[in-house]
């Protein structure tokens, strides 16, 4: 398991915030013993299509320089013309295949970690200059990595190389019998056939490392416990800062529900333990809304309220409890609920039309309250 500086255990995965901030520093994965092997097949295959044109072009450029004669070869002004005019047939014929090997060496290095541009990794830090962590990179863990894969790609690629160069010794040594022409596609078949052996070799290799690789990335972005506490905390906030601003938020909410009691119709009852404040308005579509509700001391401040404002107040247990754990602040009361709520308001508008006594008692014990909807 991964340690930090401090000894602590880097037990925890990696968050998507750390991932980030590692991408742009320029933390991923990368193998170079993978854009090594995607470079030497891309030389194979390069050296395969463009043997030819090369030939061709060194062909002329030897041609050309071959049959100068005696004035031109000692004249120095005619030789610098000559000699730029050679290397410039030199690059044109080799820039395809250079072309092709960069395009590889690119891709090569972005297929692991993918492409992942920034300047960060190029801004001077003291810390990289301290010798100390220079000479721990050397002869520590990940020097005696770096050697290991050196002694590994000597152990796989040496024999390779010496069984290629013994299997092709005769073909090396009737070289000197074949014309120019023939030698030259004699010594690019040989090398296109040692390129192959090689990125084959390399193969191993370049698996062994991107799995390294990988894993190593994935240790260094390990985290303590305490790191992703830190971290939680510095993206959600302080939990205690959050707790007071939860707190007010829900005391800015009770003062305006208590507010909106005085707009209520009427306030059923439990007596104590629940309020509900209901509004209707006859004018509008919809069902009686809820306005406030409260348990216990809540519903005590809501019970006063509604009295201090002349509101009606109907004690009916079953119906309170029913709307209190059956609708929320701001929503219209179950539609099982309907009957019974109407016939409660009915009571309080005959009280306020004058129809019956203020004092007088609604009587609950006919209301019908579904069972579904029963608390």
């Amino acid at each position: 398991m991964a340690e930090n500086e401090d000894g602590s255990e880097k037990s925890e995965e990696p968050t998507a915030k750390k991932k980030s901030k590692a991408r742009e520093e320029g933390q991923v994965p990368r193998s170079k013993e993978l854009t090594t092997l995607i470079t030497l097949a891309a030389a194979v295959i390069g050296a395969f299509f463009y043997a030819r044109l090369v030939l061709e072009s060194f062909i002329n450029l030897f041609k050309g320089n071959y049959i100068q004669t005696r004035e031109e070869i000692f004249d120095p002004q005619n030789m610098i013309l000559d000699l730029q005019a050679s290397l410039t047939d030199m690059l044109i014929a080799l820039l395809p295949f250079l072309i092709f090997l960069v395009i590889a060496a690119v891709l090569g290095s972005i297929i692991l970690g993918g492409y992942n541009f920034t300047a960060k990794p190029l801004i001077p830090k003291p810390s990289k200059l301290n010798p100390i962590k220079g000479i721990s990179k050397i002869i520590g863990k990940q020097g005696f990595i770096e050697l290991l894969k050196s002694i590994l790609k000597t152990a796989l690629l040496g024999p390779i190389m010496v069984y290629a160069l013994w299997q092709f010794r005769d073909a090396l040594f009737y070289l000197g019998d074949m014309s120019f022409e023939d030698a030259f596609y004699e010594v690019m078949w040989l090398i296109l056939l040692q390129f192959l052996l090689v990125s084959l070799g390399m193969i191993v290799v370049a698996i062994i490392d991107v799995i390294y690789q990988i894993k190593q990335n994935k240790d260094q972005l390990m985290m303590t416990k305490q790191e992703v506490k830190d971290e939680n905390k510095n993206s959600e906030g302080n939990p205690e800062i959050k707790g007071r601003q939860r707190a007010m938020m829900r005391q800015v909410a009770m003062q305006r529900m208590m507010a909106d009691v005085p707009k209520a119709d009427v306030v059923i009852t439990n007596p104590t333990h629940y309020a509900v404040a209901l509004q209707y308005d006859p004018d509008k579509p919809g069902a009686p809304v809820v306005i406030a509700k409260g348990l216990d001391i809540v519903a005590l401040q809501i019970i006063q309220i509604a009295k201090g404002n002349e509101i009606k107040v109907v004690e009916i247990p079953p119906l309170s409890r029913s709307i209190y754990y059956n609708a929320e602040i701001g929503e219209e009361i179950p539609a099982g609920l309907y009957v019974a709520v109407a016939q409660v308001l009915a009571f309080i508008f005959q009280i306020k039309n004058g129809e019956i006594y203020h004092g007088s008692v609604f009587d609950p014990s006919h209301l019908d309250i579904p069972d579904e909807l029963r608390r």
